[in-house]
């Protein structure tokens, strides 16, 4: 097991828990609203720094408190914790030891998400299957987080620009202004371009196999990415920065008209193709989760491939959410090789041994472990 004990303080609704995790599959019952999701959401924050539900730190302390702090034991006995402060920003510790940077957190619990939001990425927006990749990025590079901070700090600040250029003394004062930010973006949008691209690269082969095992050979998956600026030649960082740079100067005039920059890694799209079709035009709607299914499953073992040992699997509520075949599917492809964390509704959905080989909990009961 990765994870041997969790412990809350001030989190969500937990003013205080300590739990001890004795068996690989931990199942949390309950009905909605009594937590589940926020013990999951506890392990993926420190064990990623992120969580998928949220983006301010704020939403995730109790109201009766100032700062919630997750702490988690991982294997040989490793202590990470990460505290939110409702003002002052975030603390992380590991073996007591106070970091100088969060992401150093990121290693002992590597982790994986899969909720019921999860099931938009391929009929969704763009934007949630950017995030989906970032994700998948970060997990393998935990300084790209870096890069997305970085790059969404300039996009914004290159935007006040053009919406305040009046105050600058001249059109070509505010056009040197326009260059300097873009010889900075077009070389943060080539270090993401290509780490998506090559974490994409690496999902296809996965993905396409989940998905012919998951149709039983009936269904061809194809990732394409679709970048949001034009990307000439053969992948390198400096003819790449050099054509983006060039684009950003090029769509100016269309800039300062629509007010919204055309170009850069906030366009990029994840093109999703299933028999050769688009998936979110023309799948059924089961086609459309069995590709999620791939998708995630693909996702969860590149991680593990990449860091020689699988990570913990976080299943949030999704069960429900897909018919019995794919659950089944679904929780045989893990159950046997992952720590798994699963939260549900009814213990219903799970087979005799899910049940028989897992530490099961009432959701209701946790405040008071």
């Amino acid at each position: 097991m990765r994870l041997q004990r969790l412990e809350l303080s001030g989190f969500r609704n937990y003013e205080s828990l300590q739990l001890d995790l004795t068996e690989r599959r931990l199942l949390i019952t309950g009905p909605n609203g009594t937590g589940k999701s926020n013990l999951l959401e506890a392990v993926e924050l420190v064990g990623s720094l992120r969580s998928h539900r949220c983006s301010r730190d704020q939403d995730l302390i109790n109201w009766d408190s100032n700062k919630a702090i997750i702490r988690a034991i991982a294997n040989d006995n490793e202590s990470l914790e990460l505290e939110l402060k409702r003002k002052g920003g975030r603390q992380a510790r590991r073996n007591e030891k106070l970091l100088g940077r969060q992401l150093d957190l990121i290693g002992p619990l590597r982790c994986v998400g899969f909720s019921s939001l999860d099931l938009e990425l391929v009929r969704g927006e763009p934007s949630l299957r950017r995030n989906w990749l970032d994700r998948v990025v970060q997990q393998l590079e935990p300084i790209y987080s870096d890069l997305i901070t970085r790059y969404t700090k300039l996009l914004r600040q290159r935007s006040q620009l053009w919406r305040n250029w009046q105050q600058w003394s001249s059109i070509h004062e505010r056009d040197s202004m326009l260059d300097a930010f873009d010889v900075q973006l077009a070389l943060v949008s080539t270090r993401i371009h290509r780490r998506r691209a090559r974490a994409l690269a690496h999902l296809q082969p996965l993905a396409a196999t989940w998905q012919q095992t998951l149709s039983k050979g009936q269904e061809s998956l194809e990732l394409v990415y679709m970048p949001g600026s034009c990307l000439e030649g053969e992948e390198a960082e400096q003819p790449w920065r050099f054509s983006i740079e060039k684009q950003l100067l090029a769509q100016r005039a269309d800039e300062e008209r629509l007010g919204a920059c055309r170009v850069g890694p906030h366009r990029d799209e994840v093109g999703l193709l299933l028999n050769g079709v688009v998936a979110r035009r023309f799948a059924s709607s089961g086609q459309q989760r069995t590709v999620v299914l791939a998708l995630k499953l693909a996702e969860l073992e590149l991680v593990g491939q990449v860091f020689g040992e699988p990570p913990l699997l976080l299943l949030d509520d999704v069960l429900a959410e897909l018919d019995p075949m794919r659950q089944m599917l679904l929780l045989k492809a893990v159950g046997e090789t992952h720590q798994c964390l699963v939260s549900a509704t009814h213990l219903q959905l799970f087979e005799g041994d899910w049940q028989k080989h897992s530490q099961v909990l009432r959701a209701e009961s946790l405040n008071s472990i």
